[in-house]
């Protein structure tokens, strides 16, 4: 007995749908296929028969993908079954993009794939799709690390399951193309590239893309170039919430800014029309675009989603019937680019290569140890990046932009915030490509002054100012990486990071791993950080957790405490960007920006010389200050904790106590091995962490000397409270204190040390 319809699997149903449909259709005469296709009722089209048989065929072999995912899911050789059956229409984009338009694409995107990848000589879509399925270490785009949409050479940089969170660096590229082109870096592509980055109707709702559109706009607005378009690909659906009809178009079509284009992805050949007109138009006015894709959804929204749960069978039915490749196969014919049942062997002799490539892929090797699977995650040239670090070939340079004087020569030693300004200047000499941005980074100079007179010196195309949106700096950050540039974006102060994290998390920190190391986005984000502000601002300017920022894999953390040693850390940190690609996160201390004194009012025992061009501070590479006699504890600890902890060791000397104070420096990766070393000489530790008492770095470096085999040493810790930061006076009961650090130092020095 036959299987009713209603319970076949849906992918059987449109199958079956498609060829029979195929076959009942009438032939048309041959046409020339480099001609426009026949159209009936007196319409026109540009497209050209040939053109419009790869884009069916592309359509096809995104189907046939499809259907092999599931199949493979199926005989357990597959691991991702998030389809892009009903959007085969965004083939047409992939038909028109140039080869260094930049794509950053929605996982429906098969077609656009396919297509694109069809027209460039050497790439091989469809097994490179099956070995990402397959999660192959052999797949060229991830080494099987996730399915993804990618390749190199064809600017399509991977993307994992996003909801809209690539859109920011979307528009980061648009904008920082024309300025790397300005600047005279080499970025790669052509100057009249555009940046494409697609997404669902229902991502359109998430504030990211709501930022990014906003960020746009606002950009092209003060005429600077956009060329960004934003391709919408409407199916009407969020997994099982309905878009409301129109909602698209309403809420986007007279929005300020925004070039409204419509194309219907279910029409080859007036689709086809309607998306040249779109990648014209903002090729060549460079302003922000959105293309409405209009598709469908088919098979539910992936393997494992039964859409029979909250859709009728007769919606689904009425959805099937839409089918775009039944469409294009039905133009095709009538316009005699193909007959009935050329078709059908077509699409039969696509299944057969898919299949076939499927069965090998499924065969070729996979991950085996996490040492291969990490691999690209944290590359560390060493050497490479001491060696940067360390570079001291821009004399002329500097000399032309310092005049007479050199901060190095100056006898008046400075605070922290003076040395950063210095070093970023420096900087900016060093690497002709480093931008510098955020809110009020420009002519004021930051909320501290860090970048005071940094714009006069270099110009707006190089310091320059933000909107207020933490997601659109990091996004623009992101962007300007890949297209050559070096950025060195501000984040105001560290709450205000966790308005932006997805950026760091989700994007920024997964490139390397998720293209294989192909891909990468160099950049040294600065962050105002931590409380000791005397009671202003409350937890929004006052915050010491980095718990967010600690746990993305493969983001460096430095974290200086004097001016020396923030010149140091930022030279190895901009050699970190530029050597390895890397993500590296600079905590400064707010409450230290200005310190002058350490023991005492105007002892200046806190200000430090600037260091000459040539010395660097090695990642993972901590300070120590010695007790002058022998140490009875280590204090570990960093930024505030520092000052805090070398005035507590003085008030410990003075009764008799020998305190080190050890500052890490470098954060992530911890310097385990130097603290190790120090805590089995001395033979007490006492970590001193601004941090929560939960989440803390404390309960890292504790793991870390058990781990180590020092769980038998007296240790203690003196850390913040699991609290937000008050304001006022109240700050003193929820932050550490050199006077707890006094009371804990003598507390572990009470204690018998082991033998």
């Amino acid at each position: 007995m036959a299987t009713p319809m209603s319970h076949r699997p849906r992918t059987e149903v449109v199958d079956a749908q498609f060829i029979a449909s195929v076959r009942e259709l009438r032939g048309r005469p041959s046409a020339d296929l480099d001609a426009p296709l026949r159209l009936p009722r007196g319409q026109k089209t540009e497209l050209t028969g040939r053109r419009a048989l790869g884009i069916f065929e592309a359509q096809v072999a995104s189907r046939m993908i499809d259907y092999e995912a599931r199949a493979l899911r199926a005989r357990g050789e597959g691991f991702y079954t998030i389809g892009s059956a009903g959007h085969e229409g965004n083939a047409l984009v992939g038909d028109l993009l140039d080869p260094t338009d930049v794509c950053f694409l929605h996982y429906r995107s098969g077609g656009l794939v396919v297509r694109r990848m069809d027209r460039a000589p050497a790439e091989t879509p469809l097994y490179d799709i099956l070995l990402s399925l397959c999660a192959s270490s052999e797949d060229p785009v991830s080494g099987g690390r996730h399915k993804v949409w990618g390749s190199r050479r064809l600017w399509m940089p991977p993307q994992t399951s996003t909801i809209a969170s690539h859109l920011p660096k979307a528009v980061g590229a648009a904008f920082a193309q024309p300025r790397a082109d300005h600047l005279g870096v080499e970025s790669g592509i052509a100057p009249d590239a555009l940046v494409v980055a697609s997404f669902g109707d229902a991502s359109l709702n998430h504030s990211t893309a709501q930022g990014a559109l906003n960020a746009a706009v606002w950009a092209s607005s003060q005429g600077l170039p956009m060329p960004i378009v934003f391709l919408c690909e409407d199916n009407g659906l969020g997994i099982s919430v309905h878009t409301p009809a129109d909602w698209v178009e309403r809420s986007v079509r007279d929005r300020y800014g925004i070039d409204y284009f419509y194309a219907d992805g279910l029409d080859l050949a007036a689709g086809w029309d309607q998306v040249n007109a779109a990648l014209s138009h903002c090729r060549a006015k460079r302003r922000p675009t959105f293309l409405h894709l209009r598709t469908v959804r088919l098979f539910g929204h992936a393997g494992s989603d039964v859409e029979t749960a909250y859709r009728d069978l007769d919606q689904i039915a009425a959805t099937e019937a839409r089918d775009p490749l039944l469409a294009s196969a039905r133009q095709l014919v009538a316009a005699g680019v193909l007959q009935p049942e050329e078709i059908c062997a077509r699409y039969e002799e696509l299944r057969t290569r898919v299949q076939s490539l499927a069965r090998e892929a499924a065969q070729r090797p996979r991950h085996t140890s996490a040492p291969a699977l990490m691999e690209p995650l944290a590359p560390l040239s060493a050497d490479a990046v001491a060696n940067e670090a360390e570079r001291a070939d821009y004399g002329e340079a500097r000399a032309e932009v310092y005049g007479g004087y050199l901060p190095e020569t100056s006898k008046r030693p400075r605070h922290l915030a003076w040395h950063l300004n210095q070093a970023l200047r420096d900087l900016l000499i060093k690497y002709p490509n480093a931008i510098i941005f955020g809110e009020d980074v420009a002519r004021k100079g930051g909320v501290y002054h860090v970048t005071d007179r940094l714009e006069t010196d270099f110009g707006g195309g190089r310091v320059f100012n933000t909107l207020l949106d933490e997601q659109t700096i990091l996004g623009t950050a992101i962007g300007a990486a890949h297209m050559g540039l070096l950025p060195i974006p501000e984040i105001q102060f560290l709450a205000y990071y966790h308005n932006a994290e997805d950026q760091l998390r989700g994007e920024a920190s997964t490139l390397q791993f998720f293209s294989n190391g192909q891909w990468s986005n160099p950049m040294v984000i600065r962050i105002a950080s931590f409380g000791y502000q005397r009671g202003f601002g409350g937890h929004f300017h006052n915050d010491a957790s980095i718990a967010a920022i600690r746990d993305i894999p493969g983001v460096i953390i430095a974290c200086p405490s004097r001016g020396d040693d923030a010149v140091g850390m930022m030279r190895t940190a901009l050699a970190l960007a530029h050597v390895d690609g890397r993500v590296v996160v600079i905590l400064e201390p707010i409450a230290l920006y200005m310190q002058k004194d350490l023991y005492e009012p105007g002892d200046g025992g806190w200000l430090t010389d600037h260091p000459a061009p040539g010395t660097a501070v090695a990642l993972g590479e901590p300070r120590s200050f010695p007790s002058e006699g022998e140490a009875s504890v280590l204090i570990v600890t960093y930024a505030n904790g520092v000052l805090l902890s070398r005035r507590a060791a003085r008030t410990l000397s003075e009764e008799g106590i020998e305190a080190e104070v050890m500052d890490l420096r470098w954060l992530a990766p911890l310097p385990l091995e130097a603290v190790a070393e120090r805590a089995r000489g001395v033979g007490r530790v006492l970590i001193v962490d601004e941090g929560r008492r939960t989440g803390s770095l404390s309960e890292a470096l504790i793991c870390g000397l058990v781990e180590a085999g020092l769980g038998h040493l007296p240790m203690s810790r003196v850390v913040g409270e699991d609290s937000l930061i008050p304001l006022g006076d109240a700050w003193e009961h929820v932050l550490p204190s050199e006077a707890q650090i006094v009371a804990a130092a003598r507390a572990l020095v009470d204690e018998e040390r082991p033998s």
